[in-house]
């Protein structure tokens, strides 16, 4: 039965990102646009003989014929030669021809009439589309093996950038950061006889336009109506800190007893969170400026955005499966050395298992043209214990305030709140830092959050903060 060929499931699946249909050999150059489309990108088959749909029509023609066509016509279309397996298939009493291709080895693929700039073609979803000049280089190095990130940044000087993020967030986990660690990391390179910054040490540090991440909380389920919105730029480790504070800014808290103690939790659980941004700031797109990553809360879902699709030729299925491509080397190798990724290819079954295990429904993965896609869901009964207010409420009570007991806080005490949760040892120069506000300020601010009693200050000036909401 054709219900039981592995061919007749995929069918049923639809086109996508590695699947085409066509109930007639294709004129022209559709053929090689889909089949180069398929090269460049993740591999694919062309089913012929099947139409829009998903019917089994079958050849018309001599099958034979038909696929001695095929060769012939990729011969003199496309460069550098495609060589697609090619068989026949029999459904439905109906002969079908496949054209298989794999993510070929000798990127980029293209048309030879048009030439290399305007010929490339990628597989974006079920369609094929013209790569931009940015995914032509992107293609160029993957053939090369290497990575944007590793590339040297030539706007700068070394000596002129402000390494102290990274130096901090290196000094937190008790490693060095010399010389030697930052070229074996990749974060300088040595050209023309001297140390230059990489393109991955500019982004850590966040010094291009690109590397930001917007933060919104929408009214309903729509993003007709903002109630909140922010903007994080800085180092990477810092916007982490932030939208990480955002987030759990607009998420409510549920309550559990358990034996005589009753523990407070948010919605969804914050180490799924954590995975899922670390996973978007390190496997993004950044070689094209003007996308960032985007968090949207609704009222049912957590939505987080990572641009540039799925790296180096990688399906969801395969991604879910567990299998890893790295596009940014050297962001991948720091937050490894950082203990923000703990093993390759483990982060989407992470945040999967860390929600099963929280009695949370797994998050839904999508790739969606350009870009991924996590969707985590809101626990909607909790709903009517949060008017979310502009700039949310702490742990999502009531009316504003936290416990019920203590005012509603203003929107920058809730960022200096968030950052003293992140790290508790904060200074107030480091606090004023962070926020670019004065030191006198950030006292009004901890005067402020001490008398409403939603922090205490533990030791002298060697001591730390402690969060009482």
């Amino acid at each position: 039965m054709s219900s039981e060929h592995p061919l007749w499931d995929e069918i049923q699946q639809g086109e996508g990102k590695t699947l085409e249909f066509k109930q007639q050999l294709p004129k022209g150059d559709q053929l090689a646009k889909t089949l180069i489309a398929f090269a460049n990108t993740s591999g694919g088959k062309l089913i012929i003989g099947v139409n829009d749909q998903r019917e089994v029509v079958g050849l018309q023609g001599d099958e034979f014929d038909l696929m001695d066509q095929i060769p012939s016509m990729l011969y003199s279309q496309c460069q550098p030669t495609l060589l697609p397996n090619i068989y026949l298939e029999t459904l439905e009493d109906k002969t079908l021809i496949v054209v298989q291709v794999h993510r070929g080895s000798q990127l980029p693929y293209h048309l030879k009439s048009h030439g290399r700039d305007e010929g490339v073609y990628v597989r974006l979803g079920a369609t094929n589309r013209p790569a931009s000049l940015e995914m032509i280089h992107e293609l160029e190095r993957q053939r090369l093996l290497q990575s944007y990130d590793e590339q040297a940044a030539w706007q700068v000087e070394l000596g002129e950038l402000d390494l102290t993020p990274l130096t901090q967030a290196f000094e937190q986990v008790g490693k060095p950061l010399d010389v030697t660690r930052m070229k074996s990391l990749k974060l300088i390179r040595e050209e023309q006889g001297s140390d230059r910054p990489t393109h991955g040490l500019m982004i850590l540090l966040g010094l291009y336009e690109q590397v930001e991440i917007k933060c919104s909380r929408f009214k309903g389920t729509s993003m007709a109506v903002f109630l909140d919105k922010k903007e994080y730029r800085g180092d990477l480790f810092s916007q982490l800190a932030q939208t990480e504070g955002f987030i759990k800014n607009h998420l409510h808290l549920k309550a559990e007893i358990l034996g005589l103690q009753r523990t407070e939790t948010y919605e969804i659980p914050i180490p799924a969170i954590r995975e899922a941004l670390v996973n978007a700031v390190v496997h993004r797109d950044y070689s094209n400026a003007g996308r960032d990553i985007k968090v949207g809360i609704y009222d049912d879902v957590l939505n987080i955005v990572s641009p540039g699709g799925l790296p180096n030729g990688l399906t969801l299925n395969e991604a879910l499966k567990g299998r890893s491509e790295i596009r940014n080397k050297v962001l991948a190798r720091v937050f490894k050395e950082l203990g923000y990724i703990e093993q390759w290819g483990s982060g989407m079954s992470r945040i999967r298992e860390l929600c099963q295990q929280a009695g949370n429904p797994e998050p839904a993965f999508s790739e969606s043209g350009d870009f991924v896609d996590i969707e985590f869901s809101r626990d909607t009964s909790l709903a009517a214990t949060d008017t979310d207010e502009k700039g949310g409420s702490i742990g999502g009570q009531k009316g504003g305030q936290i416990g019920g007991l203590i005012p509603a806080l203003t929107e920058r005490q809730r960022e200096v709140l968030a950052l003293i949760q992140e790290k508790p040892s904060i200074s107030r120069q480091a606090l004023a830092d962070k926020l670019s506000i004065n030191a006198s300020a950030v006292q009004k601010h901890l005067d402020k959050l001490k008398e409403a009693g939603a922090i205490e200050r533990i030791g002298g000036t060697r001591g730390y903060w402690k969060v009482k909401v």
